[in-house]
């Protein structure tokens, strides 16, 4: 039985990572070199028990808030959103996302799914900024930002090391009174 969602949407529901999702579909995510072109992952093999041990952390702690992303009309975990090291003095939090399911790119899935997370944060988790970066190359994620209103930044030069070379980090954020 799949667990109640924890904010839904029309086409998507977002709950919290369990335990459940810890398969081998999920462990096959993270250490695919297409879904992971542009993040931290794939640079070390994912294994069960690493898996495990991070849904068990992120289920203990209130910095980071976790979503799993699931498709409604397949009942199927297809993906993983969240705000993360979320700071209560500045109150502020990363956003990021993992689309793991490539059926589901490009079809908007991901772009409701940020929208339903950066909701919750301003309106109940009283952020005042949502910020992320990614990879110069990452031209899905920053049509994304675009599309969430996020404002670009700045840049980081060469940042990020992947598949061979240094990559900029294009960073971007977004103030409570900018969210549409």
């Amino acid at each position: 039985m799949e667990p109640k969602p924890f904010i839904e949407g029309k086409t998507v529901d977002l709950r919290p990572l369990s335990l459940e999702d810890v398969n081998d579909t999920y462990i096959g995510w993270l250490n695919d070199a297409e879904v992971c072109a542009y993040n931290s992952h794939h640079r070390y093999p994912n294994t069960r028990e690493l898996a495990v041990e991070y849904v068990t952390r992120i289920r203990s702690q209130k910095s980071d808030l976790v979503l799993a992303v699931i498709a409604k009309d397949a009942s199927k975990h297809i993906g993983n959103i969240s705000l993360q090291n979320m700071d209560p003095v500045n109150r502020s939090a990363e956003f990021a996302i993992l689309m793991g399911d490539k059926d589901s790119w490009g079809k908007g899935i991901g772009t409701e799914a940020a929208q339903l997370i950066v909701k919750h944060g301003f309106e109940q988790l009283n952020l005042h900024k949502i910020y992320c970066g990614t990879s110069e190359e990452n031209i899905a994620m920053q049509k994304l930002a675009a599309s969430l209103g996020f404002k670009e930044e700045g840049r980081s030069r060469q940042e990020t090391f992947k598949n061979g070379s240094f990559r900029d980090v294009i960073r971007y954020g977004l103030l409570r009174d900018e969210f549409k």
